[in-house]
């Protein structure tokens, strides 16, 4: 469960009353795409429906029936997230719109570069880009609907390409494990070599070049790799 200190209030008004629970707001935007993607026990602080959760007073089970026509916690919370309102504190927003923030410049490091330079454009030029484009982050929009909004924003101020490279791999087959994970995702085509190493072709955005050969360096030190022409 996530804790108290991390949690924020979903609230709805309905009769009168209010009906809250206690949620982790970092899994609100999945829970509302679709409830069963997520374990109610870990998106809730008390798994309880609360007048007033702060003062600890609970409606009756009456009054929930009545309410929502369930006692079905997720029945409950799915309600009221999709008709009622999240209560952050202006320190629990900031927090969430930088973490999002940073999550989208993440994202377009390591997809888009430079078509002159076909380096990605260093965080710190994103960053200022985005602030300058005056972009507003919403902390519980869908991250892939937000880079694409963020996109167009930063292209009239940074040359963006989103191009593809092939590397080739060949790595000793003690390490295949490790190695096989990082690459999976990436991975195009794959065998086995007379000399019993591994050898697979990965395609992957320009970007995420130096990182994924990064991650696999560090899973096996006596990896080769080259970059194929497409």
């Amino acid at each position: 469960m996530v804790s108290l200190d991390d949690a924020v209030l979903a609230r709805l008004e309905k009769g009168g009353k209010r009906y809250e629970v206690l949620v982790d707001p970092n899994l609100v935007d999945a829970f509302k795409q679709d409830p069963a993607s997520v374990d109610i026990e870990d998106f809730l602080a008390m798994d309880e429906v609360f007048h007033d959760a702060r003062g600890g007073e609970r409606p009756t089970e009456d009054a929930i029936e009545k309410t929502f026509g369930s006692q079905d916690i997720v029945i409950i919370t799915t309600t009221i997230l999709n008709k009622g309102s999240l209560q952050l504190t202006t320190a629990q927003r900031k927090q969430m719109v930088e973490k999002m923030r940073q999550q989208i410049i993440h994202h377009i490091h390591t997809r888009a570069v430079d078509p002159s330079t076909k380096s990605p454009h260093p965080k710190t030029r994103l960053e200022l880009a985005l602030e300058e484009s005056r972009y507003s982050v919403d902390p519980f929009k869908r991250l892939e609907e937000q880079v694409k909004d963020a996109i167009k924003k930063l292209k009239p101020l940074l040359p963006l390409s989103f191009e593809t490279v092939k590397l080739a791999f060949k790595i000793p087959g003690s390490a295949y494990g490790g190695v096989h994970k990082v690459l999976r995702p990436h991975q195009q085509r794959e065998g086995w070599l007379e000399d019993g190493s591994w050898a697979c072709v990965v395609e992957c955005p320009a970007g995420m070049k130096g990182e994924l050969i990064g991650l696999v360096m560090r899973k096996c030190s006596d990896a080769e790799v080259k970059e194929m022409n497409s």
